[in-house]
């Protein structure tokens, strides 16, 4: 089955997400359902952007919220000059097997300006079944 793709552009940043439920990590019987995520973060601007920190909510589908912030991505606050991309992998683990994410990212531009560029919501669905999206 195609991967699900999800995009959102704010500001001439673009970030796209690409979850991956993982079973072989995933233990339903104790209501853990591992989930993997692509995040690939593009500057179309005109000038360089730096990442600062991050914000993502993540929303079990029993209910539970999750709020993760903090600076950075994954140890790094990549600096992106015009037409760069930076990706990296992440994982999330629920307690049922949907939910979503979303969030934002802080960025300063070169001209020492801040702006917030949003990550879209993404589904995470342990369900094999589920179709492509953007």
């Amino acid at each position: 089955m195609p991967a699900q793709f999800f995009y959102r552009i704010t500001d001439g940043i673009r970030v796209t997400a690409r979850p991956t439920f993982l079973p072989d990590q995933s233990i339903p019987e104790q209501r853990q359902y591992v989930f993997s995520y692509n995040v690939r973060i593009e500057n179309t601007t005109k000038q360089s952007v730096q990442l600062l920190s991050r914000c993502w909510r993540i929303h079990d589908s029993i209910g539970e919220d999750t709020v993760v912030a903090g600076d950075g991505v994954v140890g790094e606050q990549p600096l992106l000059v015009p037409g760069a991309v930076h990706e990296y992998q992440s994982f999330c683990v629920l307690k049922s097997p949907s939910g979503h994410m979303e969030g934002e990212y802080r960025f300063i531009r070169a001209d020492t300006s801040r702006f917030e560029a949003v990550i879209p919501r993404f589904v995470l669905s342990a369900d094999e079944r589920q179709g492509t999206s953007s």
